[in-house]
């Protein structure tokens, strides 16, 4: 993803989906490293590195590159995606999150609340997320892409796990979310052997 005056900004992370027609709102935008600045602090800890582009920053799309009509000062001013809220912790995890700083190995310690700034109507979509059928435990598959016509969502296309052995399209009307681990498929075992096979368009 480019900013308008030709800077790197960072990679894709997921998009933004809400309505009634699950139209696009957003994307999220993980900023890399240069652009963040972290490269010339490779010891910091970072923890708000998502960005929320909202759709209308978004100039053109193709499936090399992302090109937005904002330059990089704007791009820095972006809502971050993920805000920490702080909350007690007991002596037990105080001390892993001790043991973890002093190990070198940086994780969100146990203090900290991760919260998504979006709105509670929106769906959001990421590349590797879990689909599950409905809530019976048993997975379809991950989520390959995203299918859009214009802003339109169109469906996620599923690599094949689990009860799924080819690469298909999951429309939109079937797609639901009860938590943030996972999409859920609100479709029968029986309809899957319906969904259309998922091939890609010739570049």
């Amino acid at each position: 993803m480019y900013s308008s005056d030709g800077k790197h900004v960072g990679t894709l992370e997921s998009v933004l989906v809400g309505g009634a027609d699950y139209s696009l709102k957003g994307v999220v935008v993980k900023e890399g490293r240069e652009f963040s600045g972290l490269s010339r602090s490779p010891q910091s800890w970072l923890l708000a590195d998502e960005l929320v582009v909202p759709k209308d920053a978004v100039r053109k799309v193709s499936r090399q590159r992302i090109d937005l009509n904002l330059g990089a000062a704007d791009v820095r001013s972006l809502t971050p995606y993920l805000s920490y809220r702080y909350e007690g912790e007991s002596p037990r995890e105080e001390f892993v999150d001790m043991a973890q700083a002093l190990l070198s190995n940086p994780v969100l310690p146990n203090s900290l609340d991760e919260v998504a700034n979006k709105p509670a109507g929106q769906l959001e979509i990421d590349a590797g997320e879990n689909v599950m059928l409905g809530h019976s435990g048993k997975k379809l598959g991950t989520v390959k892409d995203v299918l859009f016509d214009g802003d339109d969502l169109v469906g996620v296309v599923l690599l094949p796990q689990g009860l799924l052995k080819r690469e298909v399209i999951l429309p939109r009307r079937f797609l639901g979310r009860s938590d943030d681990a996972a999409l859920f498929a609100d479709l029968g075992e029986e309809d899957l052997k319906h969904l259309e096979a998922f091939a890609p368009p010739a570049d």
